[in-house]
C-alpha cells in the first residue's frame, strides 16, 4: 500500500501520525494512505517556500522560462503516466484523464510566454529630466487549494503562472486523490526547479486553515464548493491575502425549437455525464423550449441507454463517483426526484458496471418534467443526473438562468444567430457556449463564473492570472539634472 507523503523543500518528508485512506473508486479497494498535515507540517511547507522565494524571484526571466519549457516537454512525453494516476484515484476514464492533462498543459504553454506578459511601461521625460516606468513583481509564497474532480488540471490553472512570475508555491490537493500532485512535484524537480519553490502539503481542514492564516502566504487560489469558497475568501482576506475562490455551479443549457436536435442530444449527454457529472462545468439542467422536449428527451434517452459504465481503465464511457459517500448522496437525489414527481426516464441506480469489486457507481440518469422547486433542480448534485425542464419561451429560459444563484457556465443550442447574440448579451453567467456545451476557455482567456460561483474579482489563468500573481510598482527617476532643488514641502508638481 502506498504511503503518500508531503513534498517539502524538494523531497518527501516522513509520514506523520495522521493519515486518511485513498481508494480506487472503480474497485472500492484502499490503495494508499495519505498524510494529513499538522499545523507544524503546514508551517514547514510555508517556511520552505518563503526561504526559496528570494532566489527564485531574482532568477532571470530567461532561466525561469527554460524551466517552464523543460517541464512542458517532460509533461508532454509522460502525460500518459499522469492520466493513469487520475483514473486510478478519481475514477474518470482514461480518455477523459488525458484530456484533463492536455487542458492543464495549455496553461503551462501560456506561462512559457511570461517575459512578454510581465513587460512594464516607460515614459521618458514625464516631467523635466524625469522618467517614469512600471514593473510587475512577484508576490511571494502563494497557496493553491485544489478539488478532487480535476487533480491535475485545476492546479495547472494556477501554478505555471505563479511560478513563471517568480512566486513560490504550496499546493494542497484533495486528500481523495492526492498522488497527481506528488507526481507533478517530482516532474518540476526533474525540469530543474530549485528545491522549495514547489511544495505539496496534503491534508484536511488543518492544512487549509494553516495556509489561509499564515502571514507568509501572500495569495490563495481555491476551487471547490460554494460554501467552502466563501469560507476561504472570508478567512484569507481577513488575514490580508488576495484571493481567487471559485465555487459551485448549476449550469443550464437552452435548446431552442430551431436547434439541430441530434447535435443538442449529443451535447447534453457529453456535458451531463462526462466524468460522471463531477465537473463544475457539467450541464445538469436542460431547458427545452416549446415543442422540442418530447423528441429531444427521446434522443437523449437513446444515447444514454447505450453508454457503458465501469472501470475507467477498461475503455468504458463513464466511470464511478469518487467515494461511497458521494455515490450515496447522488443516489439520494435520484430518490428525491422520483418522490417529487419528476419523470425518471433513465435510472442510474440500476446500472451493472463493467468493473471488479465494489466500486462507487451510479449510472447516467435522466429526468423529464422537472419543476424548479425540486431539489434535483435547485442543488448542485455533482453527479450524472440530467434534469429536463420544459419552458414555453426563450424569455422564460433566460429568467431561470439569470435568477439562479450560480453563474459559472451556460450554453444555448440554436441555428438563429440573432437569438444566440441576444443570449450572449443578456445572460448573467461568466462562460457562455453557443452550440458548445462545455465552454471552458483557452488558457489565454480567463476561467471563472459570476454570482455565487466566484468570490473575489479575479478569474483563473489568462492575463487575469498574471495580474493576480504579480503586483505593480511605479518608479520615478531623475538622473540628468545634478542641481539641488532646495527645500519644498509642497506636493510634487510636473513641470
Amino acid at each position: 500500500m502506498d504511503s503518500i507523503k508531503h513534498w517539502i523543500n524538494g523531497s518527501y518528508v516522513p509520514a506523520g501520525a495522521r493519515t486518511a485512506p485513498v481508494t480506487n473508486p472503480a474497485t472500492g479497494k484502499v490503495t494508499g494512505q495519505v498524510s494529513l498535515a499538522t499545523e507544524d507540517e503546514g508551517n514547514a511547507a510555508v517556511a520552505a517556500a518563503a526561504a526559496a522565494f528570494p532566489a527564485w524571484r531574482d532568477t532571470s526571466l530567461a532561466r525561469r522560462t527554460q524551466v517552464l519549457f523543460a517541464f512542458r516537454e517532460l509533461l508532454n512525453a509522460r502525460k500518459g503516466e499522469l492520466a493513469a494516476i487520475l483514473t486510478a484515484e478519481h475514477g474518470k476514464v482514461l480518455d477523459d484523464a488525458l484530456g484533463e492533462v492536455s487542458r492543464g498543459q495549455e496553461v503551462v504553454e501560456f506561462a512559457c510566454g511570461i517575459p512578454h506578459l510581465l513587460k512594464g511601461s516607460f515614459t521618458e521625460n514625464a516631467s523635466t529630466n524625469v522618467d517614469v516606468h512600471s514593473v510587475r513583481q512577484a508576490l511571494g509564497p502563494v497557496a493553491i487549494i485544489s478539488p478532487f474532480n480535476f487533480p491535475a488540471m485545476v492546479p495547472m490553472w494556477f501554478f505555471p503562472i505563479a511560478l513563471a512570475a517568480g512566486n513560490t508555491v504550496v499546493l494542497k490537493p484533495s486528500e481523495k486523490d492526492p498522488s497527481a500532485a506528488n507526481w507533478l512535484a517530482e516532474l518540476w524537480k526533474e525540469a530543474g526547479l530549485p528545491d522549495g519553490v514547489f511544495n505539496v502539503l496534503h491534508g484536511d481542514k488543518v492544512a487549509v486553515d494553516t495556509l489561509l492564516t499564515h502571514p507568509d502566504i501572500k495569495a490563495v487560489s481555491f476551487v471547490g464548493s460554494t460554501p467552502i469558497a466563501k469560507y476561504v475568501y472570508e478567512t484569507a482576506t481577513a488575514h490580508g491575502k488576495r484571493v481567487q475562490a471559485l465555487g459551485g455551479a448549476k449550469n443550464h443549457m437552452i435548446v431552442l425549437p430551431d436547434a439541430d436536435l441530434d447535435l443538442a442530444a449529443d451535447a447534453a449527454v457529453n456535458a451531463g455525464f462526462g466524468s460522471a457529472g463531477e465537473r463544475c462545468m457539467a450541464i445538469s439542467a436542460l431547458l427545452a423550449v416549446g415543442p422540442v422536449a418530447d423528441e429531444l428527451v427521446g434522443k437523449i434517452a437513446e444515447r444514454t441507454n447505450a453508454l457503458r459504465t465501469g472501470d475507467g481503465s477498461r475503455g468504458c464511457d463513464m466511470g464511478p463517483l469518487v467515494t461511497a459517500a458521494h455515490r450515496d448522496k447522488v443516489a439520494g437525489y435520484i430518490d428525491a426526484g422520483e418522490a417529487a414527481g419528476a419523470t425518471l426516464v433513465v435510472d442510474g441506480r440500476t446500472v451493472t458496471p463493467d468493473a471488479e469489486g465494489d466500486g462507487f457507481f451510479v449510472g447516467p440518469t435522466l429526468f423529464d418534467n422537472v419543476d424548479t422547486d425540486m431539489s434535483i433542480y435547485r442543488d448542485e448534485i455533482f453527479g450524472p443526473v440530467l434534469s429536463v425542464v420544459r419552458v414555453d419561451s426563450y424569455e422564460q429560459a433566460l429568467h431561470l438562468i439569470n435568477s439562479n444563484p450560480y453563474g459559472n457556465g451556460t450554453a444555448i443550442f440554436t441555428n438563429d444567430g440573432g437569438a444566440a447574440r441576444r443570449f450572449e448579451n443578456e445572460v448573467e453567467v461568466g462562460m457562455v457556449g453557443i452550440n458548445v456545451p462545455v465552454p471552458v476557455p483557452m488558457a489565454y482567456y480567463s476561467f471563472g463564473g459570476w454570482k455565487n460561483s466566484l468570490f473575489g474579482d479575479t478569474h483563473a489563468h489568462g492575463t487575469e492570472g498574471v495580474g493576480f500573481f504579480t503586483r505593480g510598482k511605479v518608479v520615478t527617476t531623475r538622473w540628468l539634472d545634478p542641481s539641488h532643488g532646495g527645500i519644498n514641502l509642497g506636493f510634487p508638481q510636473n513641470a
